[in-house]
């Protein structure tokens, strides 16, 4: 799955007219926290005499944000901050045992989590200089009392040293909520990319299956809500478990 032609960060702040100026400015109060995701910004109206603009104005630059997944509308109710991400959406990629466990969130258990300096390709996705440090997480996810996924996680330092201070233990299933509640940071969207290739011995090991086994690769990039990458990750999984369905209309 490709990432957008055109990222947040450079929609709202790509153009010279008064609407992108606009969307730039209602951007920059979502990102302070002005109005938290899941709340809805003011009424088109109320915007509109607060910039001093027409109300076609203001539509124009609430449109911006809505086409790039910030804002939703819900008909009858307004205008709504998108909220972040679970992080729990890569299981759709994979189907083990009934209908049940398409649904359920795995168990993680983290192998490891260390600070380590990141190279220059990954310090270039957190727009890092060269040399910075990051968080290097290992982490196995269980389904059905079975490991499932193998995961390696990067994250950027400082903005997530918080999670150097807390145990492991007390992490919960889901990263991103964890992202939310220690370190101020709302994913606000994912790019993912699917891949092909086999089990080394050790991920084969870790995951209970055979050397060499058919593997299915998810790399993921996750956003902020300023359009900046937050987390690089490798997801591994069985590759005959392994499904994708797209609704074509």
């Amino acid at each position: 799955m490709r990432d957008n032609d055109l990222s947040l960060k450079t929609a709202a702040t790509a153009g010279v007219s008064r609407y992108g100026q606009i969307a730039a400015e209602l951007q920059a109060r979502i990102v302070s926290g002005d109005w938290p995701p899941g709340e809805a910004i003011p009424a088109e109206g109320v915007l509109a005499k607060e910039f001093g603009i027409a109300l076609g104005t203001i539509r124009q630059a609430i449109a911006v944000l809505v086409q790039h997944g910030l804002l939703e509308r819900v008909q009858g109710k307004g205008t709504f901050v998108r909220k972040g991400l679970t992080g729990g959406s890569l299981m759709r990629f994979f189907r083990f045992g009934g209908a049940d466990a398409v649904t359920a969130v795995p168990r993680s258990e983290i192998l490891s989590c260390r600070s380590v300096r990141l190279d220059k390709a990954m310090a270039e996705r957190f727009e890092l200089p060269s040399g910075a440090r990051g968080l290097a997480i290992s982490r196995r996810r269980w389904l059905e009392d079975k490991p499932r996924l193998l995961e390696s996680i990067w994250l950027p330092l400082p903005r997530c040293e918080a999670l150097q201070q807390l145990p492991v233990a007390q992490w919960g299933d889901l990263l991103y909520p964890l992202l939310g509640s220690q370190c101020g940071i709302t994913v606000h969207r994912a790019v993912d990319e699917v891949t092909f290739r086999t089990l080394a011995a050790d991920e084969a090991s870790l995951l209970e299956l055979p050397d060499a086994h058919p593997c299915a690769v998810v790399t993921r990039r996750a956003f902020d809500l300023r359009g900046t990458c937050i987390e690089y990750r490798l997801t591994r999984g069985d590759a005959y478990a392994f499904r994708y369905t797209a609704d074509i209309r």
